[in-house]
């Protein structure tokens, strides 16, 4: 079979990149060809005679949402000259403007606009006024509604629509998508790089030892993974550090941690590349997401051994057993969140038996099964 991947990445550093990277993988190891139009492919796949990498360029763009249009413009054209050499097109959500057999969806941006608005949320707001903060919250506004409008064009012409969740297949089915259309796929994780071994040491980043320390990580510049409940449930639970990882430039919350007294407990760490060593060293993962298609760091903190307190409008929720972790019906409930923060804070032996339990549930979803079932579905419908 000649299968073509229109991806912006095909590397291992990237969440829908390293969904591509493994399907790539794994349709290659069964002796099928793989053409990739990229911007980006990984070394291990570009020397492999199997893959032809057609480069897209888009350096140099000012704005991601440029840059897609940039990049659905000239995969587009590709696609309508050299359609005919490619037995399977699949794409990824509005990648590309030409028709696909299979499209991945990692995230349905019609579901998002029912809950974001151009406001920060309210407890975020109080602090100060920030022109840079609203002017990124109306770009990313913009974005979210115009790729709603392309997607939905995407997802008429395509054959089978695959959700990363059980949420996204919610997600689809609302804007219209037919039932028989969709599949649900999850996303996978590596049980090798995210993993309870080798434990490092708190202080390689500054962060204190003999306390609970819990872990949060995500886009902190907007209000969509929820990191303003997250801290005023801290006031409730004394004793609790947490570790905050995202770009803080544009952020709200470095000075809404320090107007309700927590600087000294709440440790930003910026944007970070080492997130399986620093997932060693916390105790357990908080994040209360308002709206996330499935979270791939929750299940990479399940592998790493850690409990999770998450919600219940996270795609990845339903993986978290009663003994795993613990999934809040309602993101915004301080109350609730705080006990479930407590409760992890004061009870070692209970993080411990929930991280085991969490890591068994990680090993039944490698990124191996998961391309496995991409693949199985490209020779199904050839």
């Amino acid at each position: 079979m000649k299968l073509c991947i229109v991806s912006h990445s095909l590397v291992k550093g990237d969440g829908q990149g390293r969904v591509n990277y493994e399907v790539a993988c794994e349709a290659i190891r069964r002796g099928h060809h793989v053409t990739v139009l990229a911007s980006e492919l990984a070394p291990d796949l570009e020397k492999h005679h199997h893959i032809h990498w057609v480069p897209i360029s888009v350096k140099g763009l000012s704005t991601e949402l440029i840059r897609n249009i940039m990049f659905a413009f000239k995969s587009t054209n590709w696609l309508k000259k050299h359609h005919n050499q490619c037995d399977l097109i699949k794409a990824n959500g509005a990648i590309t403007w030409a028709n696909s057999d299979v499209n991945a969806v990692h995230f349905v941006h019609n579901s998002w606009l029912k809950f974001s608005t151009l406001e920060a949320s309210p407890s975020a707001n109080k602090t100060t006024f920030n022109p840079r903060l609203y002017l990124y919250k109306f770009y990313q506004w913009l974005y979210t509604k115009l790729n709603a409008r392309w997607e939905k064009q995407a997802f008429d012409n395509t054959k089978k629509v695959v959700a990363v969740s059980e949420k996204v297949a919610e997600d689809l089915r609302e804007i219209g998508v037919p039932e028989q259309a969709i599949q649900v796929i999850s996303n996978g994780v590596d049980i090798e790089e995210f993993s309870p071994l080798n434990a490092g040491d708190r202080q390689t980043w500054n962060l204190p030892n003999g306390v609970p320390l819990a872990m949060f990580a995500g886009d902190i510049r907007i209000a969509r993974k929820n990191l303003d409940t997250v801290l005023h449930a801290l006031l409730e639970v004394p004793n609790l550090h947490l570790a905050v990882v995202g770009v803080t430039d544009g952020s709200p919350y470095p000075q809404l941690a320090k107007s309700l007294g927590l600087s000294d407990r709440v440790h930003f760490l910026g944007f970070r590349r080492d997130i399986p060593a620093l997932m060693k060293v916390v105790d357990f993962f908080v994040f209360p997401s308002r709206y996330e298609p499935f979270g791939l760091v929750v299940i990479e903190a399940m592998a790493t051994g850690l409990p999770v307190i998450t919600a219940s409008c996270t795609g990845s929720a339903p993986l978290i057993t009663p003994e795993a972790g613990i999934v809040l019906p309602d993101p915004d409930d301080r109350s609730a969140l705080a006990q479930a923060m407590q409760k992890l804070s004061e009870n070692p032996d209970l993080r411990t038996k929930m991280g085991r339990n969490a890591r068994e549930i990680a090993l039944q979803h490698t990124w191996k099964d998961m391309a496995q079932k991409y693949v199985d579905l490209f020779e199904e419908m050839k």
